[in-house]
């Protein structure tokens, strides 16, 4: 998402020109109906403020109601074949009802989907209230965008004992496998977990649940060995599943009708393009902490298992951390505020609301009935709310050491910012500070890691561009109201002016495109990734439909994020669809998999406009043939060479769809995956002659905050068995060599 300040407020004013001669307000105390409202307001929006606008057709109503029911029940799992034929009466009215405020479509899919939900509630537990039978030979095929709707309740819940069978099978296999290596190494067999389902046909939606079971069989102290039956196996597979299709149902019985509303209009929305979207206001809130990576209350993140509100985890740095009285895995039973008598029980709430009492604004209280994990005991806790940042989101930074050289690298989420005022935290103030930083400590070069960095801001974009080239065009807009509009950095400083090398892939998008296109069109760093990035090369704006109304008697109404320009390399060129070519081309485990955004519906087309003015960076010597060195040293790694293979063979797994119900034509199956897989096992044991450390500032911080450093420590592993980061060093150092060529060629010339 990228955020211009200027277009939004013409955006807002234009909109709220035209919206002072249409009433949004309800006209009468009989039309009460916020959803109505939005629906309205949202399309009106659209329709004069996105940067295409569709008509709002018969076409546009059939893939509406193709995608919302895709949405709601993408398995088939709980419609019969007789819903659909009465809900196939909407297909092409759904832009009539849109128009007339009608919102019977929805209220009949929603109430017929409760329905529905509730009789496959009494199914799944008639299915696991029986053992499996895994002699039986059969199969299931899990590409259910293929298979039929159901036509009776005999056929809903053979559809569901296969799914179920399968995902208990999956869990009796792993059980027999611990089993069978616990009697090779003379272990006791005492424990058994459920994972959540890998295909995805047990995944709603809206959520994914999963949870590991410990059955003990023995005493810890026992020494004699103690194994089950499979008939025990079973069992224990069956008991582990039901309890996560009861989590998933509660889950699901939480959700309100607005929640399911606000699937119906993105169904509307994302027709327009991608990534146009409605914010119910939980929503917006979240997208807001995504980009700032902040947020205020007490700094600690909550689950709801059963009717409980869980601590999972205490956020470093935050009120919760500094307090040290709350833990992960305790309990929250009341909330109390400051300013009232009586504490407000969370027991049973909605994990969201519960959310919404805990935190608050910066400097109040709030007292917490914590029920402990260690101890079983309940404490009244008392904590005062602050700003938390999210460690995650921020740009971080390591010294790279090889041939007692010291290189930087600087791994950058998102283009973070604060939607409030700019000049708080931004990810090109972080940025610079950790260039400073690292060239105190005498980097030679820099690796900027934008890979898998879906975007941010796009002011922060043209900053950092500016930290690395003398003045000049970053990225052109172009915008429905405005045409064609040039944004330059006009700082003629440059922070860093030695080698730089960028790091890409398919899941780099927006903002990390603008960069990496800039950088590579000017000449000034080397583009190493994918074969291209993700493909995004719109704009978006997110707008408060609160102010878009003269009065609201509805609360809260949401935002909408809205495409509203497209934008264009500094050589006229779009990334929208193609995205940056790589200038040395290297394989992942995303190279075979659909994800960019050309494989998204409805997709904004590729065009160019013209070139803006620049001059390419002078400062490198062989700048192309440092790109051919690396192409040679890319096409005969052999770590590359079989992740490349590993990549295939990912994709030909993934598009396996039949699967069998019989345990030994399972445990085959497996046997054969894991057989494969096992050529891939060196990607993981592959290992740099690179070093890593911290630099300075963060050593000190580790003195307080051992979280942090555990999390360096784990980056830093990780780091040291990356390939890419070896090869980014690579080209750093060659090109530093040549340079220095070039330093001494000059001063033997003078």
């Amino acid at each position: 998402m990228q955020f211009m300040k200027r277009n939004y407020k013409i955006l807002v004013l234009v909109l709220l020109m035209a919206a002072a001669s249409c009433s949004f307000t309800t006209k009468s105390p009989d039309d009460p109906d916020k959803d109505k409202l939005l629906i309205d307001l949202i399309t009106y929006v659209l329709q004069r403020g996105h940067y295409d606008a569709k008509a709002i057709d018969d076409n546009f109503s059939k893939e509406v109601y193709d995608d919302y029911l895709k949405s709601i029940d993408p398995l088939r799992r709980f419609f019969y074949a007789d819903d659909i034929k009465e809900f196939s009466a909407y297909q092409d009215k759904i832009d009539d009802q849109i128009k007339n405020k009608d919102l019977s479509f929805f209220d009949l899919t929603h109430s017929r989907l409760q329905k529905r939900m509730d009789e496959v509630r009494g199914i799944y537990k008639e299915i696991l209230a029986e053992p499996f039978d895994f002699s039986v030979k059969e199969d299931i095929n899990t590409d259910y965008e293929k298979i039929d709707y159901v036509n009776s309740r005999e056929e809903l819940k053979e559809r569901w004992r296969k799914q179920l069978k399968f995902s208990a099978l999956g869990t009796y296999y792993d059980k027999k496998q611990d089993q069978t290596s616990n009697k090779a190494s003379g272990k006791n067999s005492n424990t058994g977990v459920m994972d959540e389902d890998e295909d995805g046909n047990l995944i709603d939606p809206l959520a994914k649940h999963g949870q590991a079971i410990a059955t003990p069989t023995s005493d810890e102290n026992d020494t004699i060995n103690v194994f089950k039956t499979d008939a025990e196996l079973e069992k224990e597979s069956r008991e582990s599943l039901l309890t996560s299709m009861d989590e998933y149902f509660d889950f699901s019985q939480e959700l309100e009708r607005k929640d399911y509303f606000t699937v119906y209009i993105n169904a509307i929305v994302e027709e327009f393009d991608p990534h146009t979207s409605y914010f119910a206001p939980q929503d917006k809130d979240r997208f807001d902490i995504a980009m700032s990576g902040k947020l205020e209350g007490i700094g600690a993140r909550l689950q709801k298992k059963g009717d409980n509100i869980t601590i999972m985890e205490v956020i470093s740095g935050g009120p919760a951390w500094l307090g040290d009285e709350v833990a992960e895995g305790d309990i929250i039973l009341k909330v109390k505020q400051e300013d009232e008598e009586n504490a407000v029980s969370i027991l049973g709430m909605r994990l969201d609301d519960a959310v919404n009492l805990i935190k608050g604004p910066k400097g109040t209280k709030v007292t917490l009935s914590v029920k402990k994990k260690v101890m079983g005991n309940i404490e009244d806790i008392t904590i005062t709310r602050d700003v938390v940042e999210l460690e995650e989101t921020y740009a971080k930074s390591a010294l790279v050491e090889k041939n007692n050289r010291e290189y930087g690298l600087i791994n950058l989420p998102k283009f973070y910012f604060n939607m409030e005022d700019y000049n708080e935290r931004n990810a090109a103030s972080d940025v610079k500070q950790e260039i400073i930083r690292l060239k105190q400590e005498g980097m030679e070069g820099l690796v900027l890691d934008l890979r898998n960095n879906g975007g941010g801001s796009l002011k922060t974009v043209v900053d950092i561009a500016g930290l690395f080239i003398d003045k000049g065009p970053i990225v052109q807009i172009k915008s429905k109201q405005d045409g064609k509009e040039i944004l330059e950095d006009t700082d003629p400083s440059i922070i860093w002016d030695g080698p730089l090398v960028i790091l890409v892939n398919e899941l780099s998008a927006s903002a990390s495109e603008i960069l990496a296109a800039a950088m590579q069109d000017y000449k000034r760093a080397i583009i190493i990734g994918s074969k291209q990035t993700y493909g995004k090369g719109t704009v978006q704006n997110v707008i408060d439909l609160n102010k878009t109304v003269r009065s609201n008697e509805y609360g809260d109404l949401g935002a909408l994020k809205l495409t509203t320009q497209k934008f264009y390399r500094v050589n006229g060129g779009s990334t929208q669809l193609e995205g940056v070519k790589s200038d040395v081309v290297v394989p992942d485990r995303y190279s075979y998999i659909e994800i960019g955004e050309r494989d998204n519906e409805n997709p904004l087309p590729w065009d160019q406009i013209e070139a803006a003015k620049y001059k390419v960076w002078d400062g490198y010597l062989d700048y192309n043939q440092t790109i051919e060195n690396s192409k040679k040293r890319m096409a005969n790694s052999e770590q590359l060479n079989l992740i490349a293979k590993n990549a295939k063979w990912v994709k030909d797994k993934s598009d396996e769809v039949v699967y069998s119900l019989n345990y030994d034509g399972y445990k085959g199956q497996r046997n054969i995956s894991e057989e494969e897989a096992k050529r891939f096992e060196a990607i993981s044991n592959y290992t740099t002659n690179l070093s890593y450390q911290s630099l300075p500032y963060e050593v000190d911080l580790y003195k307080k905050d051992t979280i942090l450093k555990e999390k360096r420590d784990r980056w830093h592993k990780s780091l040291s068995s990356d390939v890419y980061v070896e090869e980014a060093v690579n080209v750093l150092e060659d090109i530093k060599l040549n340079n220095i060529k070039k330093d001494k060629v000059a001063i033997i010339k003078n």
